[in-house]
């Protein structure tokens, strides 16, 4: 791709909570002509997120939070349900999550396996997830979760049957892309 695209101008549109820029590009096309084109891109920086089960209780850890986005575009409550996440930082992958599942989860996980990775937005956002599950048990709750109150967190944190979380997802009570994504993936390998 480095012979096909040409990098011409980048603007700094908003460098506030995280980066938006426009960027002017020539862009070389399959019958061989250029074509400048422009974009936005926003970069919040990667992320990596987790769906926690339970085997024996066949129960997976979800969380519920406000998101602003979600509710200036129609979602009358803002309230969200999701797997746990989180942005890496500084941290790889595997840490963050860690991390992230005991800040807001208040599980204490060790072992985690990653499934995948995508990218959810890749039309205008530059954030790859990483995607993880592990397993829990209650022996493994140290706190009540809730997120981080430094970083304006307010996380409910939902124990529910997996069957549940699969009907949720039916009656459009969990919408969100990554949470739909692994409880689909535990389900298409037979993992609950």
């Amino acid at each position: 791709m480095q012979n096909r695209v040409k990098i011409v101008k980048t603007e700094t549109l908003s460098d506030n909570w995280y980066l938006l820029k426009k960027i002017t590009y020539d862009y070389r096309r399959k019958n061989q002509s250029w074509q400048t084109q422009v974009r936005e891109v926003y970069n919040r920086g990667n992320g990596a997120t987790i769906l926690l089960y339970n085997q024996e209780k066949r129960t997976v850890i979800l969380t519920r939070q406000f998101r602003l986005p979600t509710f200036v575009n129609g979602n009358e409550t803002g309230l969200l349900i999701e797997a746990c996440a989180g942005l890496l930082d500084n941290d790889n992958p595997e840490d963050c999550i860690r991390k992230e599942t005991e800040e807001e989860t208040g599980y204490k996980i060790s072992s985690v396996q990653k499934v995948f990775e995508a990218y959810m937005s890749p039309g205008s956002v530059t954030e790859i997830l990483y995607f993880y599950i592990a397993a829990y048990t209650d022996t493994m709750k140290i706190h009540e979760g809730g997120g981080v109150a430094d970083e304006q967190e307010e996380i409910e944190v939902l124990e529910m049957a997996f069957d549940q979380a699969l009907r949720m997802i039916e009656t459009g009570e969990i919408k969100d892309g990554k949470t739909i994504m692994l409880l689909q993936y535990m389900q298409i390998h037979k993992i609950l």
